[in-house]
């Protein structure tokens, strides 16, 4: 046997050993969909045990409605909440262009900007008032802000609503993860 059939073996034999270590270690993986057991598994019942706290203004009303049915999946609050859920909404507006034109023709002219809904949250079993899941997440929409003003503050709430749509199907998230465990 000459040295490069011994280096050739080795090689070989190093590249099998590493191939059923790899394989072993995935075979250690808990990945699973997050609702494998379906709509009446215990990540929905408990989900849908969930009450959301009262909201302080309308986008964290839209904020809390859109959570409410996803926990639910459209059934409503639940009559003996097993979770509490304490949820604080804070957006801003702010722009990101801004052109200043000297032409007298520019009224049609929309800046760009954005809506920025934040929201810090804390899950806690109702029973024992242990802490479940606390987390903050931000959802941002991007507007055009046009020169007339009603369609500017109907940009703006549409944007808002979107972001608050958007920040319930994240927080939503979290919390399946959280009590799918």
């Amino acid at each position: 046997m000459s040295l490069s059939d011994i280096a050739g073996f080795r090689l070989r034999s190093l590249g099998f050993v590493a191939g059923a270590l790899s394989l072993a270690a995935l075979g250690g993986c808990q990945v699973r969909p997050l609702y494998s057991d379906g709509p009446t598994g215990s990540t929905s019942i408990a989900l849908a045990a969930i009450e959301i706290s009262e909201a302080d203004d309308r986008v964290e009303q839209e904020v809390r409605n859109a959570l409410v049915f996803l926990t639910s999946r459209g059934q409503g609050e639940p009559v003996n909440p097993q979770y509490h859920l304490a949820l604080s909404v804070s957006h801003r507006t702010m722009g990101v262009l801004y052109e200043s034109t000297d032409n007298d023709h520019d009224d049609d002219d929309a800046g760009a900007g954005r809506i920025v809904v934040k929201a810090d949250y804390n899950l806690t079993k109702t029973a024992t008032g242990e802490t479940v899941k606390a987390g903050n997440r931000t959802a941002v929409a991007l507007v055009d802000f046009p020169q007339q003003e009603f369609a500017k503050i109907r940009a703006v709430r549409d944007g808002e609503n979107r972001a608050a749509k958007e920040l319930a199907e994240i927080i939503g998230a979290d919390l399946a993860a959280a009590l799918g465990r």
